[in-house]
């Protein structure tokens, strides 16, 4: 009797481990992520220094708004002359792939494949390790939004997720690059769906938050916030954080749809929020990071740089990785907001910084991949 109830204990935890859900943790060593994981919590137990060290730069030249990340030893990123470059993290360069136009989004790994968007609407699959395209669907408008994933219970289905101008978040067959579902707006769609539950969250310039079911593509509910939402919420435990172009900024119970709180006064918001044990952190286009009490939505602290936050805050440990419009990547300690370290590039960064064991990687619109990391 203990052999049969050990047993199926073991089994339950071989499913737990191998559950598709399991994101919330990042691992230290990969970044598959725009946010890092599908809830978009912005966040990871990797420990970064006080006072890393620039280790390589990697110059693409031309823009990049793109988000890196890194997974098996890459680093995988998008530019404005339609490349999407693999990078080892010794700087030199694996392989690239031509896009038909410019990469904007953030690209996502996924078993041993990257899913990529361009701004005229296709979405490509590619072999990780060589670059070799696996398949491409397309959309009638731009992608801007990284892709995401969800696995379907009821048909064992890998869906990749990416939502586009044409008003359409469409859900993909990881597989098969075949059509699953989609579903429609009535605008563009920027922000990448944070998964919740059972259900693709996401804001679009319709002025909703949509919940949308990830097994067929129906709608579960919307609500109205009243004006664009150009980011991506971040969920956690039945809440959803995000904030919207006219500067404010919610936490929404997702069962309930009802507003546990609301912060507002502050500028539009492009960047995603970062969720900690205690706080919600997130940058404004009014030149100011902010971090909220998690509860109760109290301003626990500002800092501000000397442009606009467009790039999304990375949570590392007990510190905050930001990068500004001004230039300058920094890192403050969490709880007063207090600058640790900062590194100044000398041209905007847009993107959002990927985190991996002691390690910060940057891209700027300078052109070049910046690689920080211990001596």
């Amino acid at each position: 009797m203990r052999k049969k109830i050990y047993n199926i204990f073991l089994l339950f935890l071989l499913l737990w481990i191998n559950s598709p859900y399991l994101g919330k943790t990042q691992s230290n060593t990969c970044w598959p992520s725009f946010r890092g994981n599908i809830q978009l919590s912005g966040s990871t137990k990797s420990q970064i220094p006080n006072n890393p060290k620039l280790k390589w730069t990697y110059k693409i030249g031309d823009i990049i708004k793109s988000s890196p990340i890194y997974c098996d030893n890459t680093i995988f990123v998008g530019a404005n002359n339609g490349f999407l470059y693999a990078i080892g993290n010794n700087g030199k360069l694996k392989w690239k792939f031509q896009a038909e136009s410019s990469i904007e989004s953030s690209p996502l790994y996924l078993h041993d494949n990257v899913y990529i968007s361009s701004n005229s609407g296709v979405l490509y699959s590619l072999k990780a390790k060589s670059g070799e395209l696996n398949w491409k669907y397309e959309t009638e408008g731009q992608i801007l939004g990284a892709a995401t994933w969800i696995y379907t219970e009821k048909k064992k289905q890998k869906l990749i997720l990416v939502g586009s101008y044409d008003y359409y978040l469409h859900a993909i067959d990881s597989k098969t690059g075949k059509m699953a579902w989609k579903y429609e707006t009535e605008n563009f769609i920027n922000g990448t769906p944070a998964m919740a539950e059972k259900y693709c969250v996401f804001g679009g310039c319709d002025g909703f938050l949509h919940l949308v079911s990830s097994e067929n593509g129906k709608k579960h509910d919307k609500i109205e916030i009243g004006t664009y939402i150009a980011s991506s919420p971040a969920y956690e435990n039945g809440k959803i954080y995000f904030g919207n172009y006219d500067g404010d900024f919610y936490c929404i119970d997702l069962m309930t749809q009802k507003t546990i709180w609301k912060f507002n006064g502050t500028g539009g918001f492009v960047s995603s929020p970062a969720i900690s044990e205690k706080y919600i952190i997130v940058g404004s286009q009014d030149k100011n990071l902010y971090c909220f009490n998690k509860k109760s939505g109290n301003l626990e602290w500002k800092f501000g740089t000397l442009k606009k936050i467009d790039a999304s805050p990375v949570i590392a440990d007990n510190k905050v990785v930001i990068a500004s419009k001004d230039g300058r990547i920094y890192i403050l300690d969490i709880n007063t907001g207090k600058k640790l370290w900062s590194y100044e590039i000398g041209k905007s960064i847009s993107a959002t910084p990927a985190i991996i064991k002691n390690t910060i990687i940057v891209a700027g619109e300078d052109g070049n991949i910046y690689y920080f990391s211990i001596n």
